[in-house]
């Protein structure tokens, strides 16, 4: 039993940290700040979300693994609202958008209502 949670952890800890690269490859690469911040949120919130889950499987423990999935949970429901909230306001207060975007959904006076 004890290679099995072995593997497990090293599988989630391994695709965890793939996408966590993703993310730290995506912000250095990404030329503004909604792309990198999209980077940010969803590929950093999977890499950190899975590295928990490998530190609460490796605890071999049901408490330690119940927080955990309470971390993942909290991480998957906050980390993209909040990065939304972000890019809002800094569209609102007239941060550009990169030459490369092809539409801007969030132009006033575009929106149909």
């Amino acid at each position: 039993m004890e290679i099995v949670l072995a593997l497990a952890t090293a599988v989630l800890v391994l695709v965890g940290a793939v996408f966590t690269l993703a993310a730290a490859i995506g912000i250095n690469r990404f030329p503004d700040l909604y792309t990198r911040m999209h980077a940010a949120s969803k590929a950093g919130t999977v890499g950190s979300a899975l590295m928990l889950i490998a530190v609460g499987v490796h605890a071999a423990d049901l408490s330690i693994l119940a927080r955990a999935v309470a971390g993942f949970l909290f991480f998957v429901l906050t980390a993209p609202v909040s990065a939304h909230l972000l890019a809002r306001a800094a569209h609102q207060s007239g941060y550009p958008l990169s030459p490369l975007s092809v539409q801007d959904d969030m132009k006033t006076g575009d929106r149909k209502t």
